[in-house]
């Protein structure tokens, strides 16, 4: 299939991630409208959340001003309502609903993002994992990154979004922090972004993330197990009219578990009283989407004054260090009770006796002493320090809730012959926090049994580690052990390979070359990574592979060698949905003169020939 060839003037193209789902999510379903002059218009429902991929940063804020779809004829359709501001750092394992909106229905080829950097707070992590606040931001060209900026990706073909009264469908767009920004320090520590990032869409009902939707409550139907609330995207929830996010429904069963205003249901009970809430509650949902029929179902339900915005000050973050009853809460985001928000910060919290503890999918109650290093919370006190340096909150008397962990690493050992199967983990980050920043005394017995951040013991339960490699990454979802009864160190709920993570490979030139490729064929490209500069590595679950220290490096296609495939210089971008094409033109144009910057790829990864299978492969040559 030959290119399709863009043009972006003065326009930066950025990694962009959100889910679009259009058809029945909301009680409508699709229909028609009615033009002034009394026409009809297919309609068809849209919905509209928002990930990104993993990345080293503490905080990525910016606001996002606009959405606007286009139809294959040229018409516009803007699907968001008004702004909002957004940390991107915060959604790297999950998504959440921005917007439903009824749309004309039709095929969409693109989609365009107005996102502002002038009031961009971003912080990144030093060697030591301390979060530091970066005050140059630059484009691709190293001029200074200020103002608004029209962020595009162009659906061609196979990835066309296709609008439908009743006809469920599913775009996914991902926004890698860590793979479009390049961070560096100076001799002082003074860190720079460098954003040269790119859009690309995969068309993909699946995801293995957690969706969230945020929100106020609408109606309560018990009859037929569901709920609705109106979208409050983000810290969105805090202000404007309660409509115009737009609604969607919620399916709940007999294993939805509900936590309203303290207190913990199961079921049909939780249906029953969220009845007795008063309108506008504040909701936040954690669920699935499902398909055929398209529909987002409830696995935890929070409400009322259990909700983060409700009518206390709330701490959420990973606990860094315990000391008796004071947690270190790192990475923390402070919400006020008038609704401000502080991110970024670090927290001291008290807990005690009289502190209600609570744990993610569960309905039991749990103390303070379950609270242990690492595990990620939610707490629910009164601030008594609100220096942003300085923030210290009280929760004695208050609440905090256990929300699942996820840590990264690669296995070090794997014991599946006992009763408990067990595996052994060189920790590499918890809840994409370094591990240097944690201080594991007391999680232990005793002080020889303090968790080993080198050799961390997972208890696994009944999965399957066959599949696992010594020394290949892997990354588990579950909560910490509770604090001084280590070992082991970690429960795990669910547990991804390296076999089942996706690959991200990023080499940059320095200066660009001539030669970084010693094969270009349709069967693949092998690189030549003499000369290279910082980024020569492979991303894996927050884990990474230096290439240099393989053997070899390959990028190849999958069998059907259909893919997004681009070669982007002088202002223009190249787009080929095959690998012939792709590499044919790459000959082409380094037979021109032109040399490679840089290089990333996205696929599966086999450590074994150093081979990534690429669905995405994104080339800049000079100009």
């Amino acid at each position: 299939m030959k290119a399709s060839r863009f043009f972006f003037p003065g326009q930066i193209l950025l990694f962009f991630g959100f889910l679009i789902t259009a058809a029945a999510l909301t009680a409508c379903g699709g229909g028609s409208a009615v033009t002034a002059d009394g026409d009809s218009i297919q309609t068809g429902e849209i919905a509209i959340s928002l990930t990104d991929a993993k990345g080293d940063f503490a905080s990525y804020t910016v606001d996002v001003l606009a959405l606007t779809l286009t139809k294959a004829n040229g018409a516009e359709v803007s699907t968001l309502p008004v702004s909002t501001r957004i940390d991107f750092a915060q959604y790297t394992d999950m998504t959440e609903f921005l917007t439903a909106a009824t749309i004309p229905s039709g095929a969409y080829v693109a989609a365009r993002m107005t996102l502002d950097y002038s009031n961009a707070d971003i912080w990144v992590e030093d060697e030591q994992g301390n979060p530091v606040q970066v005050v140059d931001i630059l484009d691709e060209n190293g001029d200074p990154l200020v103002g608004q900026v029209a962020v595009t990706v162009h659906l061609e073909d196979r990835s066309r979004l296709v609008v439908a009264p009743g006809i469920p469908v599913h775009l996914l767009l991902d926004f890698d922090l860590k793979a479009t920004n390049d961070v560096t320090f100076d001799e002082h520590d003074v860190p720079t972004v460098s954003v040269d990032p790119y859009l690309v869409a995969d068309v993909d009902c699946t995801t293995n993330k957690i969706h969230r939707l945020r929100g106020l409550l609408d109606k309560v139907n018990a009859d037929e197990s569901t709920f609705s609330v109106y979208i409050r995207p983000f810290y969105a929830a805090l202000r404007g009219s309660h409509g115009q996010f737009g609604a969607m429904t919620v399916i709940t069963d007999a294993d939805t578990l509900f936590d309203i205003d303290g207190q913990a249901y199961q079921g049909q009970n939780g249906l029953t009283a969220m009845q007795t809430l008063d309108p506008l509650s504040a909701v936040v949902v954690e669920g699935d989407l499902t398909f055929n029929p398209l529909r987002f179902k409830a696995s935890q339900v929070y409400a009322g004054t259990s909700v983060p915005w409700g009518d206390q000050d709330i701490v959420s973050g990973t606990v860094k260090s315990r000391t008796g009853n004071q947690l270190t809460v790192q990475g923390a985001t402070l919400v006020r009770e008038d609704g401000s928000v502080i991110f970024h910060d670090q927290a001291t919290v008290t807990v005690g006796d009289d502190t209600r503890v609570t744990r993610q999918l569960s309905a039991d109650l749990f103390s303070a002493a379950d609270i242990s290093v690492g595990q990620r919370v939610i707490v629910f006190g009164t601030l008594t320090n609100d220096d942003p340096l300085n923030l210290t909150l009280d929760a004695a008397q208050g609440h905090v809730r256990m929300k699942m962990a996820i840590i990264r690493g690669t296995v070090a050992e794997v014991d599946a012959e006992d009763e408990v199967a067990q595996l052994t983990m060189d920790l590499q980050s918890i809840n994409m926090h370094r591990i240097g920043i944690f201080n594991f005394s007391g999680t232990g017995t005793n002080a020889d049994s303090d968790a080993d951040p080198n050799a961390y013991q997972v208890n696994t339960g009944n999965m399957e580690l066959a599949s696992l490699t010594i020394g290949r990454p892997v990354k588990a979802r579950g909560f910490v052990q509770p604090f001084g009864a280590a070992p082991q160190d970690f429960n795990a709920m669910t547990l991804i390979g390296a076999a089942d993570m996706r690959a991200f490979m990023r080499v940059h030139w320095q200066p660009a070359s001539a030669e970084a490729f010693e094969t270009i064929s349709s069967e693949g490209l092998l690189l030549n990574l003499q000369g290279v500069g910082r980024p020569h590595h492979l991303l894996r679950g927050w884990v990474h592979t230096d290439l240099t220290a393989l053997d070899q490096s390959w990028i190849v296609p999958g069998a059907d060698g259909l893919g997004l495939f681009v070669l982007a210089y002088r202002g223009v971008v190249q787009v080929f949905l095959t690998f012939d094409d792709f590499t044919d033109e790459l000959k082409s144009v380094l037979a021109d003169g032109r040399l490679v910057k840089k290089v990333r790829a996205r696929g599966t990864f086999d450590d074994a020939t150093g081979t990534l299978t690429a669905n995405l492969v994104d080339i800049r040559l000079t100009h």
